[in-house]
C-alpha cells in the first residue's frame, strides 16, 4: 500500500470509492485499450448496453440477448483480436504482467466466462426444463426468453463472484469500486472512445498514448 492510499482510506467511503473508482479506470485505459479498432468497438458496445439498460424496466430477457450477443461479443473481439500482446513500452510491462494484475477478467477468466455463456443456450435446447428446474419453453420464442433470463443471471453471477474474489484477495472497496466501474462504463466509454472511429478514418491504428506516457513521466519525476 502507497502512502497515496494510506491516507485515502483513512477518508470516508465515498471519497475512497472515487479515488480507487478513478485509479482502476486509469489503469484500465492505459493498459488495455490501445487499439483504435478496440476503442472503437467499446464505444459501439458502450451504446448498445445503454440501450439494454434501458430495456431492463420492461423486458429484461431481450436486454440481456442484446446485451450479451451486441455489446458483450463487440467488446471482447477488440480485446482478444486487435489489442497488441506484446511489449508494453509505454508502461513498461510484459502482456503477461498486464493480465496478472488485471483487476477484472483477464483472458483466462473471460475464456471462462465465455465458455458458460455459450454453454447456456445449448443446453435449454437440450433440456428446455433444465431438469425439472424451470417451466419448459415450447416454442423458439420461449427459448430465447429463457436464454435472456439465464444470461441475465450469469452477468450478475460473474459481477458478485469477481466481487468476492476480490474481497478475499485484496479488500472490499476493490471489490466494490471494480463492480461500480463495471455497471458505468458505458457511460465512461462514450465519453473516452467517442473520437476513436475518427481516429481510425485517419488511418491511426494504435493511440499513442501521449497522456498516459506524460502522466507516467510526471510521477516519476
Amino acid at each position: 500500500m502507497t502512502n497515496e492510499d494510506a491516507r485515502v482510506n483513512d477518508k470516508p467511503f465515498l471519497q475512497t470509492l472515487a479515488h480507487t473508482l478513478r485509479v482502476q479506470r486509469w489503469d484500465d485505459h492505459r493498459y488495455y485499450h490501445h487499439s483504435r479498432i478496440n476503442q472503437s468497438l467499446h464505444l459501439l458496445s458502450a451504446i448498445f448496453f445503454l440501450i439494454s439498460y434501458a430495456m431492463l424496466f420492461f423486458n429484461p430477457a431481450m436486454a440481456a440477448l442484446l446485451a450479451w450477443c451486441v455489446s458483450m461479443t463487440s467488446r471482447q473481439a477488440g480485446h482478444f483480436f486487435f489489442e497488441p500482446r506484446g511489449y508494453d513500452h509505454i508502461n513498461q510491462a510484459t502482456d503477461e504482467h498486464k493480465e496478472e494484475i488485471k483487476i477484472g477478467y483477464n483472458i483466462q477468466r473471460k475464456i471462462v466466462l465465455l465458455a458458460i455463456w455459450v454453454a447456456i443456450p445449448a443446453a435449454l435446447w437440450l433440456q428446455p426444463s433444465l431438469f425439472g428446474l424451470i417451466q419448459p419453453a415450447t416454442d423458439v420464442q420461449g427459448w430465447l426468453h429463457d436464454v435472456g433470463i439465464a444470461w441475465l443471471a450469469l452477468g450478475a453471477a460473474g459481477l458478485i463472484f469477481r466481487v468476492l474474489q476480490l474481497w478475499i484477495q485484496q479488500d472490499l472497496m476493490t471489490g466494490v469500486a471494480w463492480m461500480t466501474k463495471i455497471l458505468t462504463d458505458p457511460f465512461h466509454d462514450i465519453m473516452l472512445y467517442h473520437k476513436a472511429p475518427l481516429y481510425l478514418l485517419r488511418g491511426e491504428l494504435i493511440d499513442p498514448m501521449n497522456h498516459v506516457a506524460h502522466d507516467l513521466n510526471a510521477k516519476h519525476g
